[in-house]
């Protein structure tokens, strides 16, 4: 499996030539790239401009989701349209209150625009183009509220840095203490029309700079959706709310030839030794050997035929051809309207069967994980349909 670097290397190295990079940190804009294909939706590229403006060095951006640079006045329902925009795959125009690395908060205009496969219609890149907000200064008690800034922003960044029960924990007591001192959401800044041209104008430039280097590679990269997505490509926001679960767990489309993986998280390929692009479109026997017991692999399929769970330990084989026993819990995954659109399969090594470190069984893990991606799907397909009766309700 590959290290998180080495995907975000490939993000660009695989579908851009080797100069884009270059001619990219030679544009004045503040921008940032993310990859909505690599679990967290991490920053893959940011540019001079932006690291000057936030103060944060490149090592400390690459990697990173974009929520590090919120805090605790940045507005909740403008994160949301934010979110919104990921998940229909489309271009949003916002202005963001978000912090610098030394806590500094400052208004911004926020442009996001999605950057499409060509040959296949997929999403492969968000840009987001950030151009501050320029307006007479309010009198503010700078110094009273810089070191309660730090305390706050600072457990915000550790929110996005760490998985750890007991740091969110802290930042969520933090939050709630933050409720109680008064901390109010500021009214959003109006850009300027000078401003939004400004950022219109980079991410022209900006994709016209990816699709240029994307020609050499035969892999075209364009601004708009030049083809339906292909079958079996899942949805980007779904792709990153999935990305959020940490167990090891495939995703089968029921409804495709052969019933391919359609996703496959990080701990399913850390524990196959497999990298993402050998998995997806594979069958889910594909682990099988010639010592994996052909009845079990009968009882599965009988499974997912009747839409019914099952739960069953099988010898499976990893990339390198060393065996485990695999403890496979599959279960049917229905959308908002009840209909199933997935089988969930959550695998876990035989020898891993003991309680984990907060006292979770083999059992519980996996029903955990069940239920946080049927949890995903259903909230994709509830905030599908919403869009869909507000649209038509907009045209009444």
């Amino acid at each position: 499996m590959e290290s998180q670097l080495g995907l975000i290397e490939k993000s660009f190295n695989t579908r851009y030539s080797p100069w884009v990079r270059e001619v990219l940190e030679e544009l004045p804009h503040n921008f940032t790239i993310t990859d909505p294909t690599i679990s967290g939706h991490p920053i893959v590229f940011a540019s001079p401009g932006f690291l000057k403006m936030s103060g944060f060095r490149r090592d400390q951006v690459i990697g990173n989701n974009g929520r590090m640079f919120q805090g605790p006045k940045t507005n909740r329902k403008t994160v949301m349209e934010i979110r919104e925009a990921i998940r229909e795959e489309r271009a949003v125009q916002v202005s963001l209150w978000n912090y610098r690395k030394d806590g500094t908060p400052f208004w911004m205009l926020f442009q996001m625009s999605p950057v499409f496969s060509k040959e296949d219609g997929r999403v492969i890149h968000f840009i987001g183009v950030q151009v501050p907000i320029l307006r007479n200064k309010r009198s503010t008690d700078d110094g009273a509220d810089a070191a309660w800034n730090e305390i706050v922003f600072g457990s915000c960044r550790r929110e996005v840095c760490s998985d750890s029960l007991v740091e969110r924990g802290r930042v969520l007591a933090l939050d709630t203490y933050t409720n109680c001192r008064g901390v109010e959401t500021e009214e959003p800044w109006e850009a300027s029309e000078p401003e939004k041209q400004s950022a219109a104008a980079a991410i022209n430039n900006i994709l016209s700079v990816l699709t240029h280097y994307s020609e050499s590679t035969g892999r075209l990269a364009c601004g708009k959706r030049c083809s339906s997505p292909a079958a079996g490509l899942i949805n980007s926001s779904l792709n990153i709310s999935l990305g959020r679960i940490s167990q090891s767990f495939v995703l089968i489309d029921p409804h495709l030839p052969n019933m391919p993986i359609v996703y496959a998280s990080d701990a399913f390929l850390k524990l196959t030794g497999y990298d993402r692009h050998e998995v997806l479109g594979c069958n889910w026997r594909f682990l099988s050997g010639v010592g994996t017991d052909s009845s079990v692999l009968n009882q599965i399929q009988e499974s997912i035929q009747v839409e019914q769970a099952c739960t069953v330990c099988f010898l499976n084989y990893r990339k390198d051809k060393s065996t485990f026993w695999n403890l496979l819990h599959m279960s049917p995954v229905r959308n908002a309207t009840g209909k199933i659109a997935y089988f969930v399969g959550v695998q876990m090594e035989e020898k891993c069967k003991s309680q984990d470190r907060h006292g979770l069984s083999p059992e519980t893990r996996q029903l955990s994980a069940v239920g946080a991606v049927k949890v995903a799907v259903r909230s994709l397909s509830m905030g599908a349909s919403c869009s869909k009766s507000s649209d038509r309700f907009n045209t009444l």
